[in-house]
């Protein structure tokens, strides 16, 4: 027997809105050629266009600034200690008075307090982080400030356009026969959902849109 479920709403106002998007270790480096990984999960993508939101003051949005290139790490449930070990660190010296309040530390060294391996990247100056399945190259093609609305908080986060211009993938998430396609069955992202990890469960439906070849949407 299904569950009846209840149809009653009510009016309430959270503090965010994060309600279940994909975690992605941001990697860049900076003018000084330090590289830098943070993790966020404001992300979405349209086509082989990636737009992340990130806080204008960050050392991510720093170097996006500085050189124009980031890797878009997509780690799955299992790296989910190592973007742990990352939290509450910032590659900012020194620590803004806000972040520091709620525990933030600088933090020059991010692949390696992550225990994550840098790899070389192919179009970008940033490195990848080795043991992540899903690694995306990308330009930065435009940085859009929000909350424009807002006169104190105006232009604090970016939205910023990367267009994605290399795409590695392990092996083992490749659907069988296939040369460029991905196996969501296989594919285990690690999720965020209010300030929480989450992985996928099994499949609860065939989608009626996976009658269309996925090269119609190239």
């Amino acid at each position: 027997m299904l569950a009846v479920q209840s149809t009653e709403h009510v009016t309430i106002d959270p503090s965010i809105l994060y309600f279940g998007t994909p975690v992605v270790l941001v990697s860049t480096v900076g003018a000084d050629g330090r590289p830098n990984l943070a993790p966020l999960s404001s992300i979405f993508w349209l086509g082989h266009t990636a737009v992340i939101g990130v806080g204008a003051r960050s050392q991510t949005a720093i170097n996006l600034r500085a050189t124009g290139g980031a890797v878009l790490n997509l780690p799955s449930v299992e790296q989910v200690s190592a973007v742990d070990r990352i939290a509450l660190t910032t590659g900012r010296d020194p620590v803004s008075a806000r972040k520091s309040s709620v525990g933030y530390r600088y933090e020059p060294d991010k692949f390696g307090r992550a225990g994550l391996t840098t790899v070389a990247s192919d179009t970008v100056s940033a490195p990848r982080a080795g043991e992540c399945p899903v690694q995306l190259e990308g330009h930065v093609v435009d940085a859009h400030p929000l909350r424009g609305d807002d006169p104190v908080a105006a232009g604090s986060i970016l939205a910023v356009e990367i267009a994605v211009t290399r795409v590695h993938v392990h092996e083992s998430i490749r659907l069988a026969g296939s040369t460029h396609r991905i196996d969501p069955d296989r594919w285990r992202p690690l999720i965020m959902s209010f300030q929480q990890f989450y992985g996928l469960g099994d499949r609860v439906l065939p989608s009626r849109l996976s009658s269309i070849d996925e090269e119609w949407y190239r």
